[in-house]
């Protein structure tokens, strides 16, 4: 279980697709780098781009709410969020904090070592940017003048410059804290002010759709232009030497007007499809940056004759919440995504310059080409589900879908990045005939030849890929009774599995079209997904329950019980161990299928809508109700030692926070890491059960030579004595063994030591021979035997040499020896040692044996028991060959 009651398996990593919001965007130049950046909202977040390419620069960090309004000067970043203000400084580490607003801050300005804001509550305030101290605050009567825009007038010292929702401006000196000047105003709500190139001149846009070009030292309007698109959402002007200002509409068109001759000089419609958020042309560039609320940023240039932009580059994403999504392709570095704008777009995990568009579905792709997609009746409605496969990709569509409310499917080209020319009808729906069926699942074979498609009258038709053909259906009337929730097909096209309302799952030849199996389930289905490598179905049913077949042996062999809402997506790991689901409920729930338990749960703020798994097991996507991103979690499991446990029926799990648009640090928190040191690690036992023979743990290097080590030690004689150093080693001495030690100091400082043996220090008793000493009296000889474990093959060698009272032993000692021979044989572990152990005694010591009584009675013992052991253990090799010469011979 993880901490914080959260994922144990997935941690959060990023989120793709997420490029801007209704927020205005900045652009700010960089003295240093020369380099204009752009700064957009997402969320909780903001990002900077760079103008040139159009490329994610940096990230900030999160904010605890959503991000209200944006502003910037030369150093700082200013970001409000509910009632406070703050400043961030490189881009990403918050360093001022501003607070005493009372209500949330929907106007931002920096002036100069200032900035300036107001909230709802029409409070404006005036803080010191370094101290963080109030400087100013004014609070107007929502009645007579309510805030609605902000402008610092060009060279106007210490002046501000407010516009009102009632129509009029006023003129503020905020050094002396005095109303300088009001101006009357159009009747009309102010929702833009930006300074013009000239001196004292500002434009004004207002929710009627006018803009005024005003003067502000005469208080005279110099032009008035009318747009027809209702309320004015952003204006610019150009600084590159020519006259022209450009104005944003709340329909996402974009009008250019030239102030000489004031007049339209063209309209670029659809610049996004819903409002623009902001518009800003760069400094002394014939560059014009436009944001929307449709997740789009597009960088217009103007090198056309006509005065009109086209397209230089764009970063774009879903304008509405994803509907499905799924890795395409086995390298797992690509995830197709249907939003409920419409669109069909692919986004790379690797990098955004990968990302591409297919494109909106089309009613008839030949008009489109020649009228476009303005008319409304042209677009088809958004995919509700779809199927891809890259087995034939090159050379025909790899992509069917089907349309929420449409009879027919269509086709997409993955690698031509559009709609394909077939629409996948049957014939039986005639114009005027069966308005209301509509498809509802589509599958395609691995082999990418054949897409079924599942229609709400209950029947699955099939059809070729690379020309459109129907090839028949299942069922003779129809599939099923009710409309179809699922289709699957196996890895080979032998098998065809379908789902539908009448609380069947259906077996099929994929060839034949004959119903082989059907299986009447408790509920109906609401989603089937198959794994084709192991052939398990999960099958979600709309009780909330989760039910796992056998597509070979046709039967249930897991129930899942769990969510408490409607399950929207299901998705397998790639080695079908897990099955992870999402919910209404908002959980995202990880069954492991082996042992049928669940494993892990976590919960998020807004429901996953879908969920896909990827190809090589490292991310897990999700996309959410009412959220534009697609979200990666990274699987923790491939870089981190996770126990996993099997979770109990009342766990609440804690809410979870979506992944960033940066990439989150995989490396372990300390929480994580304080939990995985209390865990309890599974420690095997030396012995499973009494009755069984038991091998040590030691490599046969250990016991297996101690019989040869005469032999071995004569192979490997040195030639020559060894040779001294010339000068002292730079590392510390060490003393050779089994395991190496370092040289004591006194060792090493030692000179004019005598190289003749002290024969006393051979008198002294060894460390193993005082433990088989203790021994006789206890009878315990696990110590001895763990000693025994840890000595080299020639350390044992001595030891056994020196039992014998010729080597300064004693028969007391041999006879403990023997003793835990049997003690080893009667606990039945360690079995290899003890018979190496036994054989190397019996060569040193066999006289010694022949000739003491009390040896040889220890000895007999030691034989019986071993013949018990022998003959037991042979008696299970010869069950066991018996049992394996049937298995190989038996017609099964």
């Amino acid at each position: 279980m993880s901490p914080s009651n959260g994922s144990a398996i997935f941690n959060s990593y990023r989120a793709l697709a997420l490029n801007c919001n209704h927020v205005p965007h900045v652009v700010r130049f960089h003295q240093r780098h020369r380099a204009f950046y752009l700064v957009t909202a997402v969320g909780a977040s903001f990002h900077i781009y760079n103008v040139k390419k159009l490329g994610i620069v940096a990230v900030s960090n999160p904010l605890p709410e959503d991000i209200t309004c944006l502003a910037a000067d030369r150093m700082l970043v200013f970001a409000a969020h509910g009632n406070y203000v703050k400043a961030f400084a490189k881009n990403k580490d918050i360093v001022y904090i501003y607070e005493g607003h009372n209500a949330a801050v929907h106007l931002l300005l920096p002036f100069g070592d200032h900035v300036i804001s107001v909230d709802r509550d029409n409070t404006l305030i005036v803080w010191d940017v370094q101290s963080e101290e109030e400087y100013l605050q004014l609070n107007f009567d929502k009645n007579t003048f309510t805030v609605s825009a902000l402008l610092h007038p060009s060279t106007y010292i210490n002046k501000l410059l407010l516009g009102s929702q009632q129509g009029s401006l006023q003129l503020w000196n905020i050094k002396s804290n005095k109303l300088l000047y009001t101006f009357q105003g159009w009747d009309s709500s102010v929702s833009v002010l930006q300074q013009a190139p000239a001196v004292d001149v500002v434009a004004v846009g207002l929710t009627s759709g006018m803009i005024i070009i005003h003067n502000l030292k005469y208080d005279e309007m110099v032009m008035k232009f009318q747009q027809d698109w209702g309320p004015v959402t952003a204006i610019s002007f150009r600084t590159d030497g020519f006259p022209v200002m450009a104005v944003g509409s709340h329909v996402g068109h974009v009008g250019l007007w030239d102030l000489e001759e004031k007049k339209l000089i063209t309209q670029m419609r659809e610049t996004h499809s819903t409002a623009v958020a902001g518009l800003t042309f760069v400094h002394g560039e014939p560059l014009l940056i436009t944001t929307g609320e449709d997740n789009a940023i597009r960088v217009w240039i103007f090198d056309a004759p006509g005065g009109g932009g086209r397209l230089l580059r764009c970063r774009m994403g879903h304008g509405a919440p994803p509907t499905k999504i799924k890795y395409h392709g086995s390298d797992g570095q690509n995830i197709l995504s249907a939003g409920q704008d419409g669109t069909l777009q692919s986004f790379s995990t690797i990098h955004e310059s990968f990302n591409k568009s297919l494109g909106h579905g089309c009613k008839n792709k030949k008009k489109s080409k020649k009228k476009g997609l303005n008319y409304i009746f042209m677009k088809l409605p958004p995919i509700t589900n779809f199927a891809s496969e890259t087995a034939r990709q090159s050379y025909w569509d790899g992509i069917v879908a089907c349309h929420q409310g449409c009879q027919f499917s269509t086709t997409w080209n993955y690698q031509k990045g559009s709609m394909g020319a077939l629409k996948l009808k049957p014939r039986r729906c005639k114009k005027g005939h069966d308005e209301n069926v509509y498809a509802t699942a589509v599958e395609l074979t691995s082999c990418g030849n054949f897409a079924l498609v599942g229609l709400s009258s209950g029947h699955v038709d099939v059809y070729n890929m690379q020309s459109g053909i129907h090839r028949g259906r299942y069922g003779k009337n129809e599939t099923h009774h009710g409309q179809i929730r699922g289709i699957a097909v196996d890895g080979l096209n032998q098998l065809t599995i379908t789902a539908g309302g009448d609380k069947q799952v259906k077996f099929w030849k994929f060839k034949s079209k004959e119903l082989v199996y059907a299986i009447i389930l408790d509920s109906s289905p609401a989603t089937i997904l198959l794994h084709r490598d192991s052939g398990m179905l999960a099958v979600a049913m709309d009780d909330f329950r989760i039910t796992v077949l056998d597509s070979e042996t046709r039967k249930i062999v897991r129930r899942f019980t769990g969510h408490q809402n409607q399950i929207n997506d299901m998705a397998f790991s790639p080695d079908g161990r897990w099955l992870i689901t999402a919910s209404m409920d908002c959980t995202i729930r990880t069954w492991d299928l082996p042992s049928g338990c669940l494993i892990d749960c976590f919960l998020l703020d807004s429901a996953a809508i879908s969920i896909t798994m990827s190809p090589t097991g490292d991310f897990l996507a999700t996309a959410h109700v009412d959220n534009l991103g697609i979200y990666l979690w990274s699987n923790k499991t491939l870089y981190n030692i996770i126990a996993l446990r099997p979770l109990p029926a009342d766990y609440q799990p804690a809410v979870t926070v979506l992944p960033g648009a940066c990439q989150q640090d995989l490396k372990t928190s300390d929480i994580e890491t304080e939990v995985q040191d209390q865990m309890i690690e599974y420690e095997s036992s030396e012995q499973l059960g009494e009755q069984l023979v038991t091998l040590s743990l030691l490599p046969e290097s250990r016991w297996k030579n101690l019989l040869n080590l005469d032999v071995i030690k004569k192979r490997n004689k040195p030639k020559e004595p060894p040779k001294v150093p010339k000068s002292v080693p730079f590392f510390i001495p060490t003393i050779s063994g089994l395991v190496p030690h370092f040289a004591a100091a006194e060792q090493q400082g030692a000179e004019g030591q005598s190289k003749v043996v002290n024969l006393g220090v051979l008198a002294q008793k060894t460390e193993l021979y005082m433990q088989l000493e203790g021994a006789l009296d206890t009878n315990n000889y696990d110590h001895v035997i763990k000693l025994l474990k840890g000595m080299g093959p020639s350390n044992i060698d001595i030891e056994m040499r020196s039992l014998a009272p010729e080597g300064g032993g004693s028969l007391n000692v041999m006879q403990s020896f023997l003793q835990m021979i049997s003690y080893m044989l009667c606990t039945k572990r360690d079995f290899e040692l003890a018979q190496a152990y036994l054989a190397l005694y019996l060569k040193l010591h066999l006289k010694v044996i022949a000739a003491e009584p009390v040896l040889l009675e220890e000895m007999s013992k030691v034989s019986v028991l071993l013949e018990e052991t022998w003959m037991h253990m042979q008696t299970l090799f010869n069950k066991s060959m018996c049992l394996l010469g049937y298995m190989k011979s038996a017609l099964l």
